[in-house]
């Protein structure tokens, strides 16, 4: 009954849909992206290119073109093969369906050109496919090809174009990375504060302090090069961190091997909680940005500028801790000290039932030096790929976790994409994590697993070094080999998916 609830729970909350459809859109972006650089490489080669189609397209289109035939369809049911000459009628009977493309004579009589493909929009919005002559795919088994291969089919160019064709949606996902690190680069410059600027410190959570790290430590160096400003994987990749304590002093602490994890692990355990605390964070300490008339700090005499240091004779470095000390003190009158042109100074302050004392509080970019830095255009688009090539090695080398015990089980599927987008609509945020996922889709799909595209690629340069080229028969073997795998893992990340946000 629990798990029923917190179905409906889930599915009723304003913010899974607003995450869904975050989703939705970056997927169907990459995946316009992944596919179009398959589709650009096979035409630049002169291959046909039977089919274009953003999601999949089980039973009907919700959109059908076929430019050859000058038809357009909308609701357009898919044509069985028996039936594709003589055409098929729409599910919406004010607009003439599509046909699939007549067949292309082999010879110069007749070329392919991108008239020859039908392009389509399908219902299921889990992916997209380029269905391209001659080629064993999902959409094509060996059965269903020619006996005799035609010049502007799949299998009939010479490997190193086939490559290129198979290499184009990685290609292209890892440049549509590039280009919109580059474009948030430009529109949104650079705004962070340097770490050395951090005048308080960092506060760290316990798994930050298991290790060695403490509440007011500088972050210096990692392995001997200046740590990156919001670059943890860095940190947590590291062997040894130096930090700078109490102002003065320069300490080492060594990083345990596969720290990540068991980081990540916490960061997950954190996200569930009101007050979520993060690994690092800027320790900011409440300066007073305003005072409301009448309450307990305009009666006490505070003013606006005044640094709050302690209630009760209880340190607040932070301004979180000093709510949390005010949270425990209400309906009191508590003496509340604090720093005011350079001096130290004390005052009774009445707190009221809610724990609050009548303040406004001075943001972070306020309070220590923030660096902002804009950029011109080519001078981003340079820094975009710098940024997408680092993130590319960043994840290459976290992957290497999900063959652990602690990877497996961190494993998600669309749920843990879907949740990354925080529940509300943040077009920055929006923008970073479709390059990130953009990056993952690049690396997924170049891994030697049959139906990937990394498959193929395996498979050519074999036959680039060997001169073996696999049969249809063989191919079509390793893809069922492969799906079934795929779908495997798929339902195991789901699996995980319904353990992590319905069960628990």
């Amino acid at each position: 009954m629990n798990i029923f609830n917190n179905l409906v729970e889930t599915l009723g909350s304003a913010s899974f849909w607003i995450n869904a459809l975050q989703l939705i859109l970056s997927l169907s972006l990459l995946v316009f992206v992944h596919e179009l650089g398959h589709y650009s490489f096979a035409r630049l080669f002169k291959m046909r290119v039977d089919k274009f189609y953003l999601f999949f397209n089980p039973k009907f289109s919700l959109v059908r073109w076929d430019p050859k035939n000058h038809k357009l369809g909308f609701f357009v049911k898919n044509p069985s093969e028996e039936k594709e000459n003589a055409g098929e009628e729409a599910l919406s009977s004010t607009v003439e369906p599509t046909t699939e493309p007549a067949a292309v004579e082999d010879g110069d009589k007749e070329k392919s050109t991108w008239r020859d493909t039908v392009y389509g929009l399908g219902w299921v919005p889990l992916g997209g496919y380029c269905s391209i002559a001659g080629m064993v795919d999902e959409t094509t088994t060996a059965k269903e090809l020619s006996a005799k291969p035609k010049s502007w089919e799949f299998r009939s160019r010479p490997a190193w174009q086939r490559l290129l064709v198979m290499i184009g949606g990685v290609l292209f996902n890892f440049l549509a990375a590039c280009i919109i690190f580059g474009g948030m680069t430009y529109h949104y410059g650079d705004k962070y504060i340097p770490y050395e600027n951090a005048t308080e410190g960092m506060l760290f959570s316990p798994c930050a302090e298991k290790i060695g790290f403490r509440d007011g430590d500088i972050p210096l160096s990692a392995d001997g090069k200046q740590l990156p400003v919001g670059n943890l994987q860095a940190l947590l990749e590291a062997k040894q961190v130096k930090v700078l304590r109490n102002h003065k002093d320069t300490v080492a602490i060594n990083i345990p091997e596969g720290y990540l994890l068991e980081a990540n692990k916490e960061a997950e355990a954190e996200q569930k909680k009101d007050n979520p605390q993060l690994f690092m964070d800027y320790r900011v300490p409440m300066v007073i940005k305003s005072v409301v008339n009448g309450d307990g700090a305009a009666k006490a005499g505070l003013k606006a500028g005044d640094k709050l240091l302690s209630v009760n004779g209880v340190d607040a470095p932070d301004y979180r801790d000093f709510i949390n000390l005010l949270a425990k003190n209400k309906n009191t009158t508590a003496v509340v000290a604090f720093e005011r042109d350079g001096k130290v100074d004390s005052a009774r302050v009445a707190i009221d039932d809610a724990g609050k004392i009548g303040i406004g509080v001075t943001p972070a970019n306020e309070i220590f030096d923030v660096k902002y830095v804009d950029y011109g255009f080519f001078p981003s688009l340079s820094i975009g790929f710098k940024k997408g090539w680092n993130m590319l090695v960043d994840y290459i080398t976290m992957f290497k976790y999900v063959f652990s015990k602690e990877g497996v089980k961190s494993l998600g599927s669309f749920g843990a994409i879907g949740s990354m987008f925080g529940g509300e609509i943040n077009w920055y945020f929006f923008w970073f994590l479709t390059a990130y996922l953009s990056i993952i889709l690049a690396f997924m799909n170049i891994l030697p697993i049959p139906i990937l595209d990394g498959g193929y690629v395996l498979f050519l340069l074999i036959e680039m070094v060997t001169g073996w080229k696999p049969s249809e028969k063989t191919m079509d073997i390793c893809l069922r080999i492969g799906f079934y795998f795929i779908v495997l893992l798929m339902v195991f990340a789901l699996g995980n998916d319904f353990y992590r946000f319905i069960i628990k």
